[in-house]
């Protein structure tokens, strides 16, 4: 179980706990300021100066000083989903078991004598679910002078085994675009005097069906929400307002999706003369992995768990903002650690569970491979106390 096996035991219950906590006090998408608040402590206690933000939530701690520069990144929020027939934010995809591992790496390399000279940063991330939290932080310069940067993210049993572990999740890119029918409202007794928006939705979503892209490159469009009409059942309605979801498993083939759908709506559009306004945000970007990010993580994995029980990059379907960082960052070395735990039904299930044990594993694998990385990347006889501290 690697070289923190005895350390583990120590802050065992502890890292508990915090999981626990964390787990019983979601919070949601740039609301997570009693999250922020819990962490910033946790890490004072810790010794490390903070830094907050006024503007958003989100902490960043550091230890070590001078080069390499080496962060590790939780995502903090939680889902706003039905529960038990009652709305309420959930961690139902694991950021609660994300922090606790990502203050759990903190925890065990502060139990270290000594450390190879560098700097360490901790990077609690809010509104990953949203797509927005990691361009925040980019904004906000967190990374401009990292040269790794690692993640981590449980895994369902559909993909990566309890126990398991991969190097690399290659999440593909993904989009979600919102639109609004314009035509006119029309009597159910005379429907050639106004246009049925949700004739032109039902036309659209059969256009869609038509989309060809390389069959090899994994992608998907798909009309997920569409509202029209009122209360009256003889009213034609003349205007919907429509959500799809684009999936791909590379940028380049989402670009070439957004095009074919724009291409789409706009011959729909002519071919019943009605407006169709679409809303296209900035895509989830899909992974950029870089190959010693990763051999490094692979090193690590074997390390902690044994050599058989590493597996290979994963490619899923799901996004990730954490990948937002190495797209507009390219200077960035990263990647980021799947890790299987058991985890049942599925990621986004209101009743999503899975061995918490995993998370002992997670901290071990995730210590393991920043002191590979700085070892890697410092001279062998340069090192720093662990209880050296600096602000960002």
């Amino acid at each position: 179980m690697g070289m923190f096996t005895e350390d583990i035991k120590d802050i065992q219950a502890e890292v508990m706990g915090i999981f626990e906590y964390l787990h019983a006090h979601p919070e949601v998408s740039m609301k997570e300021f009693h999250t922020t608040k819990f962490l910033k402590a946790k890490l004072e206690e810790l010794g490390c100066k903070t830094l907050v933000f006024e503007d958003c939530p989100g902490v960043i701690a550091e230890i070590g000083d001078g080069t390499p520069k080496v962060g590790v990144r939780a995502d903090m929020d939680a889902l706003w989903q039905e529960v038990n027939g009652e709305f309420k934010a959930n961690h139902s995809c694991g950021h609660d078991s994300h922090m606790t591992m990502v203050l759990g790496t903190l925890m065990l390399l502060k139990k270290q004598k000594s450390l190879p000279k560098g700097t360490i940063r901790f990077i609690f991330q809010p509104a990953e679910e949203i797509g927005e939290g990691a361009k925040k932080m980019i904004e906000k310069g967190v990374v401009d002078d990292l040269e790794f940067l690692y993640g981590v993210h449980v895994r369902p049993i559909q993909e990566t085994e309890n126990g398991r572990a991969t190097p690399a999740i290659l999440h593909g890119a993904s989009n979600h675009i919102s639109g609004t029918i314009i035509g006119e409202d029309a009597h159910g007794a005379r429907p050639h005097l106004g246009t049925n928006a949700i004739e032109v939705a039902a036309s659209l979503v059969h256009e869609l069906a038509y989309i060809h892209i390389d069959p090899m490159i994994p992608h998907s469009v798909k009309m997920t929400k569409l509202h029209a009409g009122g209360e009256s059942a003889n009213i034609i309605p003349g205007q919907a307002t429509f959500s799809l979801d684009l999936r791909a498993q590379t940028n380049k083939v989402m670009e070439t999706l957004i095009e074919k759908v724009q291409s789409a709506v706009d011959s729909i559009a002519e071919f019943y003369k009605v407006k169709i306004n679409l809303s296209i945000p900035e895509s989830l970007a899909a992974a950029t992995v870089n190959p010693e990010a990763k051999m490094i993580m692979a090193e690590a994995i074997s390390d902690v768990l044994g050599r058989d029980k590493l597996d290979e990059a994963l490619v899923t379907s799901g996004g990730e903002d954490f990948h937002f960082y190495s797209v507009k960052r390219k200077h960035l070395k990263a990647t980021m650690l799947g890790l299987g735990c058991g985890l049942t039904p599925g990621l986004h299930h209101p009743h999503m569970t899975f061995d918490r044990n995993a998370i002992l594993s997670g901290m071990q694998i995730l210590a393991t491979a920043v002191l590979k990385t700085m070892d890697k990347n410092t001279k062998k006889d340069d090192s720093v106390s662990p209880n050296q501290f600096v602000s960002n």
